[in-house]
């Protein structure tokens, strides 16, 4: 596939390095030479340093017979007219962009093809506000995904050294877990991925991935961590677009504090929240979280534009008694160095965005594609399509479905049901079917098992 990507920011850096061992022509735009001079030194792929919306910079770019092109620059506006250019002189099929001003998102009327030809819209404040909520809602958990509407749901949880989890064999965690559908779909230890077994010992500290049906994974993490207690006091440290958007979502179901800095920001934040109390203050002041109850607190989120301010803070906040604490990273080097330590949680906005990128990228009927444990593996959701006879899935049982190397199925969502995958199952037409792929380089592989043959009407 020939992919532009218009902005050689983090997400755009990140997509790139994501897509272009995958078979793709990637060509990255920008308009900061040092950037791109630096970024084709690493990958394979071709760079172009102009404006991103101006018509002969695109054109350079190749976007005659691009299949597809990614605006992901900082800018809204370069972003929209970008595609606005695309549609117009060179018929580009597909126009995915980034937008982050809520303004332009309420109005979805402005991205229809006769206005604005915007195919798809990507939030990445909105991805990660939406991913935060999840987490607050699932007290204990390191990632929550959604499969199929919300049908089914991925959980990732810390074997904990005196929890139920650790010391025991997965066939042992089946009599301990009785009457909950569920299946471990991988486990990562010490940063390798595991595809387990009923006989694979779970060890403290492994990273532990659970599948089933959203109504089951409540269930599970009742049983599993049954001295956790459900939030109910939350601390937000900035005032920016994704803090403003969790405390809005937020302050309805739980007692919601908001630290802001910055004058206007707090006076604009008290004015939009409702229920939230607005506080102008510096999250590392190490006096205002004591005196505003840091020690009662369930999760502190640091989320300001500042990686080093988020880590301190949280750290700071978790020192003073804080029960969870989770930091906005950008930078992907600090994530794994934070998580685990002192952080509890460290969220990465390229990883939340990517994978909602890569849906539109992958080829086949894949509609979900979630980025795990900070872009190791993928979870991919795809849908089969055709007949026996044109189809390489449809009526086979999964043991015999010829499964590239490290990918497993873990569950299949046939209608509302949601089905524990066993080699047994047959796959029927139109069912989803949730995937995990540990190694990267067999995403290609696992795309053409999706593809329907020539022969299918």
């Amino acid at each position: 596939m020939k992919i532009i990507i218009l902005g050689a920011g983090q997400v755009g850096t990140s997509v790139a390095a994501n897509l272009v061992n995958e078979d793709n022509d990637i060509t990255l735009v920008d308009n900061n030479p040092a950037i791109l001079q630096l970024i084709s030194e690493r990958y394979d792929l071709r760079t172009i340093t102009g404006v991103a919306s101006h018509p002969s910079v695109l054109a350079q770019a190749g976007a005659k017979d691009a299949d597809m092109i990614l605006a992901v620059t900082n800018s809204d506006e370069v972003n929209m007219v970008a595609c606005q250019v695309a549609y117009t002189l060179f018929h580009t099929p597909t126009k995915i962009a980034r937008i982050r001003e809520i303004e332009y998102l309420n109005n979805a009327s402005l991205f229809a093809q006769e206005a604005l030809p915007v195919d798809v819209l990507i939030s990445p404040e909105q991805l990660v506000t939406d991913y935060i909520e999840r987490l607050i809602s699932h007290p204990g958990a390191l990632q929550v995904v959604d499969f199929a509407d919300g049908k089914a749901q991925m959980v990732a949880l810390r074997a904990s050294r005196n929890g139920v989890l650790a010391g025991n064999s997965l066939r042992e965690l089946r009599n301990l877990l009785t009457d909950i559908e569920y299946k471990i779909f991988i486990i990562f230890r010490k940063g390798k991925a595991i595809i387990p077994n009923g006989d694979t010992m779970v060890e403290t500290d492994d990273e532990i991935f659970f599948i089933s049906s959203q109504k089951s994974i409540r269930q599970l993490l009742q049983v599993i961590r049954n001295n956790e207690k459900p939030y109910k006091s939350i601390m937000i440290a900035g005032g920016g677009n994704i803090g403003l958007r969790l405390a809005e979502s937020l302050e309805g179901r739980y007692k919601v504090k908001l630290l802001e800095l910055d004058p206007a920001k707090a006076r604009f934040a008290s004015e939009t929240l409702k229920n939230t109390v607005v506080l102008n203050g510096d999250a590392a002041d190490e006096d205002l979280l004591i005196e505003e109850d840091i020690d009662r607190t369930d999760v502190y989120c640091a989320l300001t534009n500042a990686d080093e301010a988020n880590i301190i803070s949280s750290m700071l906040a978790k020192r003073l008694g804080a029960r969870k604490v989770m930091a906005l990273i950008n930078r992907a080097a600090y994530v794994d160095l934070v998580q685990s330590n002192t952080i509890d949680i460290a969220i990465s906005p390229q990883q939340a965005t990517i994978g909602s990128l890569l849906a539109h990228v992958r080829k086949g009927d894949v509609v979900v594609v979630h980025a795990l444990r900070r872009g190791a593996a993928e979870a991919i959701e795809a849908i089969a399509h055709g007949n026996e006879s044109s189809s390489k899935v449809v009526g086979k049982a999964i043991k015999d479905i010829d499964l590239p190397p490290s990918t497993t199925i873990g569950a299949i969502v046939r209608g509302d049901d949601v089905l524990m995958a066993t080699k047994k199952t047959i796959i029927e037409a139109e069912d989803h079917i949730i995937l995990i792929v540990s190694d990267k380089k067999y995403v290609a592989e696992v795309e053409a098992l999706f593809q329907v043959g020539i022969t299918f009407l």
